[in-house]
């Protein structure tokens, strides 16, 4: 068998991201790449009924990967219309009914977050808090602990500073989870989203209690609190247009 021969066997194999590196390898490759049969192999592969027709689509199957392939890459985001400079959140904690926490935090702090984590986390929090992702993080100053045996809830709202409305973010959720892992409890609430937005599929919203590695198994010694939306919003822009298509009142 041939050079030629042994790509023409490998090259409907491939994937369509392995088969474009090897149009990268030499002219010889290349050529042989450019083969719309290669392409058509793949297209089965996400399209398989697609492929029944005796004609691509488009000018070619290459062409048809080409285009719905760049489509899976994130979307270059407008600037959102909103800023942390003209928010603010409303955090509220709970211990059965004794408040433990309460404090109105100005955007830009939630935002700057925990700069430096203090000495005696754990090294996977460490990591997290100093991920690239977007943190909305406060340190707790003084820390507070909380005894793990009592229901512990927490609530959260944001203003506007621009128009004097406000949203819901999470609405007195129980912290019910313990990650003894990454040292942090966790509650949630689905997003009460504005009804111009009926599409968008339920996000929710997670705080966490950071707490210390004090090998304490009764109670936990919070230092920090943390907010996120997951996978829905991880930088800056997608987490102030999530907050802007929020339910504000």
């Amino acid at each position: 068998m041939s050079y030629e021969e042994i790509l023409k066997a490998v090259f409907p194999l491939l994937e369509g991201a392995d088969l474009a590196s090897c149009m990268a390898v030499c002219k010889q490759w290349r050529d042989i790449a450019q083969d719309d049969y290669f392409w058509k192999c793949v297209c089965a592969k996400r399209w398989p009924s697609i492929c029944k027709r005796p004609d691509p689509p488009t000018v070619t199957y290459y062409k048809l990967y080409q285009t719905f392939y760049k489509r899976q890459h994130r979307q270059i985001m407008l600037p959102p219309r909103l800023s942390f400079d003209n928010l603010e959140f409303f955090i509220d904690i709970w211990t059965d009914d004794k408040l433990i926490f309460s404090e109105v935090v100005p955007g830009p702090v939630l935002h700057t977050g925990i700069k430096n984590p203090p000495p005696g986390i754990c090294d996977r929090l460490r990591f997290q808090l100093e991920g690239p992702d977007c943190k909305m993080t406060l340190p707790v100053e003084p820390r507070f602990k909380v005894p793990l045996g009592e229901t512990v809830s927490v609530s959260v709202l944001v203003g506007r500073k621009d128009s004097n409305r406000v949203a819901c973010i999470i609405n007195k959720s129980v912290f019910d989870y313990i990650d003894r892992t990454s040292y942090r409890a966790m509650a949630f609430d689905y997003l009460g989203l504005s009804p111009a937005h009926p599409f968008v599929p339920g996000i929710r919203a997670w705080i966490s209690l950071l707490f210390m590695d004090d090998r304490n198994d009764s109670v936990i010694d919070v230092f920090g609190i943390e907010m996120d939306f997951c996978d829905a919003a991880k930088s800056r822009d997608e987490v102030l247009w999530l907050l802007d298509i929020l339910d504000w009142k």
